[in-house]
């Protein structure tokens, strides 16, 4: 199959956390909604970074090792820009991690998923609860259109530690220039910051049952007038299911338009 797409730009967020721009070879990445996801893809005989270890599985020869991706970039940059996280005995992430500017990969020719905020009225208020690279889809929805709604906006964004907070100085930039927006992190190993950490540093459902929301809005998010969005560790969405199910909202679905929105990693 062939690889259609090369690697315009990597950035090293941490360790474990790694920033990659594709941009199409030749065709146009077709316009998408915000918070959508594509398939990346690479041959076996791709090389895998260092930090990896032994594979669980081995991957089948003759074919390309594919796996979906959250968008982070715009919906009309051409572009595509993907937050990833190593799988140290993964198949793809390892080889994605050792790709270098201008290597070449595939990506499908079409954006797809359902988590996303263009359907939901722009009055409502909006909060966005990720961990990991679960933020890289609100990333996509902020620097499209989601900043011109008329609702409050809420970021709360969760990782072990401070440098795994991927965008988070774009993220507090944001929340300095737009009135409507704030931005909330907190990590969960405090003591291994070399210098120190003041903010919070409790778990993203200690945080909703506290009421932040609340406390930073003047008012309560209820059905009526929120909507929340979940993204990343499934152990982190599914505590939040069951806390915001015993506040009266209820899940998104295909046949239910919900209040609560998830979307797994």
């Amino acid at each position: 199959m062939e690889l259609n797409c090369v690697i315009t730009q990597t950035v090293q967020v941490s360790p474990i956390m790694k920033i990659i721009k594709v941009k199409p070879d030749g065709w146009h990445f077709p316009n998408f909604e915000s918070g959508q996801f594509v398939g990346l893809g690479l041959p076996p005989d791709t090389t895998r970074c260092v930090e990896a270890t032994k594979e669980h599985t081995e991957p089948k020869p003759d074919k390309l090792i594919k796996r979906a991706y959250s968008i982070a970039s715009s919906s009309t940059d051409q572009a595509v820009e993907f937050y990833v996280t190593l799988v140290h005995s993964g198949q793809l992430t390892p080889r994605l991690f050792d790709l270098k500017i201008g290597d070449r990969i595939w990506m499908g020719k079409k954006a797809v998923g359902m988590f996303t905020i263009d359907q939901i009225d722009p009055e409502s208020n909006v909060i966005m609860i990720a961990t990991g690279t679960g933020i890289a889809p609100y990333m996509s929805m902020l620097r499209s259109n989601a900043l011109k709604r008329k609702g409050k906006i809420l970021v709360v964004q969760g990782a072990s530690n401070s440098w795994d907070l991927g965008y988070s100085s774009e993220l507090k930039l944001l929340a300095s220039i737009f009135d409507g927006f704030e931005y909330y992190p907190t990590i969960t190993e405090p003591k291994k910051e070399p210098t120190g950490w003041d903010g919070d540093t409790r778990f993203v459902q200690d945080i909703w049952v506290s009421g932040l929301a609340e406390k930073t809005w003047g008012f309560k998010p209820t059905p009526e007038n929120t909507h929340i969005f979940l993204c990343g560790n499934p152990r982190m969405v599914d505590g939040m299911k069951e806390v915001l199910a015993n506040d009266g909202f209820t899940e998104h679905t295909r046949k239910v338009f919900g209040q609560v929105h998830a979307e797994e990693f």
